[in-house]
């Protein structure tokens, strides 16, 4: 090779090679932007439209006992079954219970046998009493669930002042069942020591005929049965859960942010949710509540907190439950959605009138039509 083919070489490198430095550092400056831009949407929509995927459906699940002890003899409902207030679910062996009963008024008969008034009015008005006491319980307890239903918007004021009217129905007819109980002893006519006596009889016998009725345990409130694994035989006690129940009248969806995602984030602020149960569509919810507190995990030995021994550089972020209510209540709900399914919700907490917001929007929308895929 001559001197001046070496020279064309080495002039040709020399100008390749800014070339490619140019070329290096558009590359680097590009991808610089790109990190910045990241970190900047990263930072920016944590305060303004705050997101999450690791959301859940939420209802109240309840396990339900017996308030007698004894053995299943029948099982009303299959799993999966959907049931309304005061159907039975179970039955336990009720022989037992029975035979308390017939105790109890043959002892109640015993005690009034030399009054005027008969044992067989007394034993009517008490059996009347009790089952007008039950009828109230269940009414209240299902009256209550249904105000505070209402009070969030989701039970209608129409069902709500349907079960304050059924409330103060079962309260008339308690107190008049206890106003013919009461006249019915007040007939006896006897000494003080007597009527002390029918009335000890007639406790008894009121103790008798609960533990009766509650040997047949019912549904609550309108729900679910789920996950049941009862069988007949099986020997069920008080505060031994029986099965699951689940009130189908109330439900919300629970996300998981970050503490530094809370900043702006307010009750009543706008959200987007959409279930994995139900792909591609999105529903209007907004922001209830807002945790107080968690667990966080910290244990204790001889009344002293623990340090937790730490292998990474980084401790993880803690996460805040936050609480989201759907804007049309339960009549807006996926019929497909189930108590745990999977969830993802972004919050507006800056409204929606914002660049960040339109961004978001659009991205949430991409991502809930991808969840037909995953």
């Amino acid at each position: 090779m001559s001197v001046n083919d070496e020279g064309l070489i080495e002039a040709q490198n020399n100008q390749d090679a800014p070339q490619e430095q140019n070329t290096a550092k558009k590359i680097a400056v590009i991808i610089l932007s790109l990190l910045g831009s990241l970190v900047f949407w990263y930072v920016t929509s944590d305060r303004y439209a705050p997101s999450s995927a690791q959301g859940a459906v939420n209802a109240y699940v309840t396990q339900l006992s017996s308030q007698v002890a004894g053995q299943v003899t029948r099982v009303f409902v299959a799993d999966g079954e959907i049931l309304e207030s005061g159907q039975p679910l179970f039955q336990l062996d009720d022989r037992t219970f029975q035979l308390a009963v017939e105790q109890a008024q043959n002892e109640l008969a015993r005690s009034i046998k030399s009054t005027k008034a008969t044992a067989a009015s007394i034993v009517s008005s008490q059996a009347a009493v009790n089952e007008s006491r039950i009828k109230l319980e269940n009414v209240k307890a299902s009256t209550n669930r249904a105000l505070a239903l209402s009070k969030r918007k989701l039970l209608s004021s129409g069902d709500a002042d349907d079960a304050r009217a059924q409330l103060k129905a079962a309260e008339a007819a308690y107190s008049k069942a206890e106003a013919s109980l009461e006249s019915a002893i007040l007939s006896l006519g006897a000494d003080d020591e007597s009527n002390l006596e029918v009335q000890a009889a007639q406790i008894a016998l009121e103790k008798a005929q609960l533990n009766l009725e509650y040997s047949t345990v019912k549904a609550p409130t309108h729900g679910v049965v789920t996950n049941l694994k009862l069988a007949i035989g099986q020997y069920v006690a008080p505060g031994n859960p029986a099965l699951t129940f689940i009130d189908t009248r109330g439900a919300w969806v629970s996300i998981d942010l970050r503490e530094n995602q809370l900043g702006n984030v307010d009750v009543d602020d706008e959200v987007d949710v959409t279930f994995d149960a139900a792909p591609g569509q999105i529903f209007k919810g907004v922001v209830k509540s807002i945790a107080w507190g968690i667990d966080p995990g910290k244990a204790t030995a001889n009344g002293l907190q623990k340090n937790q021994p730490s292998n990474q550089w980084f401790e993880p972020a803690r996460r805040i439950p936050v609480h989201i209510e759907l804007i049309d209540g339960l009549d807006s709900w996926p019929r497909q959605a189930k108590a745990g399914g999977k969830v993802a919700a972004v919050i507006y907490s800056e409204g929606r009138s914002n660049p960040i917001a339109w961004v978001s929007a659009v991205i949430f929308r991409v991502k809930s039509i991808l969840s037909y895929l995953y």
